[in-house]
């Protein structure tokens, strides 16, 4: 068997970027190639360095500072109040024992030196997918692949750039890299206008890695351990728009359900304590394939819950997270899948009235146009790899 090496951020405590990771290891299973997640522990701290530099030279944009000073003020939270941080303590493990289960994760290197000669090893090093080339992302270096040594195939799958367009000031540092990187995708559009803009070069649209996996394939990890009994809808909200969570509210009254939600992901929001019905925290990924899966609807401002919604097709609504004026608003990826399933209709605002929405999803039209996506993806990597 072939084997590769993989560029992803596989443990971060997020269930969509930990999920495509794990689908991305799945998916060259399938195709008979052998693969191992790089383990960069040690070089985190100076990856670190440089986004921190980075977010330093850019405090005078607004939408960047608010949006991390929203993750320093949730960590400073859990340390001040014990309970609160035994419940993320929770979620953190169920991240962790699944983290654990389920990749197959290199040595760890202790140098950048060790890992460009480990390089050698592989037939080619992967990166991909979720918002890898974030302008921060780039500016840590890693996600770029300039590890990579000259010989060594590069491919980026899916690579998503997080943002609809890129700092004007980095675009020769990104035109760089993107450079070297033998197979191009992205898995947006504007990803798609990003690389010809930088590079010259036309490249695919591909599925993001978790649309890789079939039905079938989710359902031998998700588990039913965490779902309730009664009827529900999953609310999986990561922005705060008190908005949204009303429209949540308002569907759950109409169809007389309850509301499950994943409470203070990116952020701690005081107000989300009051709109649910239940609110576990001790959800492993597995946890949230069986959440979405089972629900009668889902609510949304995520992509990946959008994408998992699709794949068990479920009736989901999904909200923008972002205002057209944030640097960090990652709404072009949502526009992107809905717009390639022709499934624009399920974007909202949150202001719309609950009867006045079509709640029903014709995935017999729908289904047929993933199972496309999903093999002109594979006859991508197929390319790439084989």
């Amino acid at each position: 068997m072939k084997k590769v090496s993989l560029a992803v951020n596989y443990d971060y405590h997020d269930y969509g970027g930990m999920l495509q990771a794990f689908a991305t290891q799945q998916a060259l299973n399938k195709m008979g190639i052998r693969s191992e997640v790089i383990n960069f522990d040690a070089l985190k701290g100076d990856v670190n360095r440089r986004k921190w530099k980075y977010f330093l030279t850019n405090a005078s944009d607004f939408s960047i500072v608010k949006e991390k000073s929203r993750v320093i003020g949730k960590k400073m939270r859990a340390r001040m109040n014990k309970e609160f941080g035994c419940k993320l303590s929770a979620r953190d493990k169920a991240f962790d024992d699944f983290c654990g289960k389920n990749f197959q994760i290199s040595r760890k290197f202790g140098s950048w030196k060790d890992l460009q000669d480990s390089c050698r090893e592989y037939e080619a090093v992967i990166v991909g997918s979720d918002q890898l080339w974030l302008p921060s992302n780039v500016a840590g270096d890693y996600y770029t692949l300039n590890f990579v040594p000259d010989g060594v195939k590069k491919v980026a799958y899916a690579t998503s750039f997080g943002v609809g367009t890129i700092p004007e000031k980095m675009k020769r540092q990104y035109s760089a890299f993107l450079r070297k990187i033998d197979f191009l995708s992205a898995r947006e559009t504007s990803g798609q206008e990003i690389i010809k803009q930088c590079t010259g070069r036309d490249v695919p649209l591909v599925c993001d890695p978790t649309l890789l996996l079939e039905t079938s394939d989710w359902d031998k990890i998700q588990s039913r351990e965490k779902v309730p009994q009664e009827e529900y809808v999953f609310c999986y909200f990561m922005g705060d728009n008190p908005e949204q969570r009303d429209f949540a509210k308002r569907l759950a009254r109409k169809c007389n359900l309850k509301i499950v939600a994943l409470l203070h992901l990116d952020q701690y929001i005081a107000s989300d304590e009051d709109y649910v019905d239940y609110a576990p925290y001790n959800i492993s990924p597995a946890d949230f394939v069986g959440l979405v899966k089972n629900a009668k609807f889902v609510c949304t401002d995520s992509f990946h819950g959008t994408v998992f919604s699709i794949l068990f097709s479920k009736d989901f609504f999904t909200f923008k997270r972002f205002n057209k004026k944030a640097s960090l608003s990652t709404n072009t990826r949502l526009l992107s899948l809905l717009n390639r399933l022709n499934l624009q209709e399920r974007l909202f605002v949150g202001n719309e009235g609950v009867n006045n929405v079509q709640e029903k999803i014709d995935y017999r039209v729908v289904q047929p146009i993933v199972s496309a996506f999903r093999e002109t993806s594979f006859d991508y990597l197929k390319s790439a790899l084989l």
